[in-house]
């Protein structure tokens, strides 16, 4: 794993259509409004936030933990309007005795079924195989999220297994989740 290549300076990842960058306070209104929207968490471990300085504080909460090299928060942004938040796609659970990560995504709710979430995933898998020398990748999903099942389907991840009542999420309670994963040689040998 070289973690120069995530946590030397802040990576700006670009695919065909969409720039991941550093999300700053003059996102703070589209971020807000992701935030702020209870169906962009319906699936997630994430409680919404109805308060705009609670989502302020985030955005230095959002760099206290890049600082930590503990996770990477970047805002999903489309090229052609590249001022616009969309979404935020994240690495989380670096675990470099294993050279392992975990992966989480959510967009905004009138950006959902355009195509951005497959596109995000596949840009960070990219960026994480190629660039981090990653071996694994994973994604934890709630059995009900068919939408983000497909996104890492598509993507090339399997299904390994349901944990069933494993895990303890923010706003849901003890819950089932199931673990997909790519591994690198998977990854190779696309």
């Amino acid at each position: 794993m070289r973690m120069e290549s995530i946590f030397e300076t802040f990576p700006v990842l670009a695919s065909k259509n969409l720039l991941f960058k550093k999300i700053d306070e003059s996102h703070l209104q589209e971020l807000y409004a992701i935030y702020d929207n209870d169906k962009v968490f319906r699936y997630c471990g994430i409680i919404p936030k109805h308060h705009l300085q609670t989502v302020k504080k985030m955005i230095g909460h959002f760099e206290r933990d890049y600082t930590k090299k503990s996770r990477v928060k970047w805002g999903i942004f489309q090229k052609d309007k590249p001022h616009t938040l969309v979404g935020i796609i994240e690495t989380m659970d670096i675990n470099q005795k294993v050279n392992a990560v975990t992966i989480g995504y959510f967009l905004a709710e009138n950006h959902w079924g355009k195509g951005i979430a497959t596109e995000a995933v596949s840009t960070l898998v990219k960026f994480l195989f190629e660039e981090v020398d990653i071996n694994r990748i994973q994604a934890e999903v709630m059995p009900a999220n068919e939408i983000s099942k497909k996104v890492l389907l598509k993507n090339g991840f399997i299904k390994e297994g349901l944990l069933r009542q494993a895990v303890l999420w923010s706003g849901k309670g003890v819950i089932d989740l199931e673990i997909y994963s790519m591994l690198k040689k998977d990854y190779m040998n696309e």
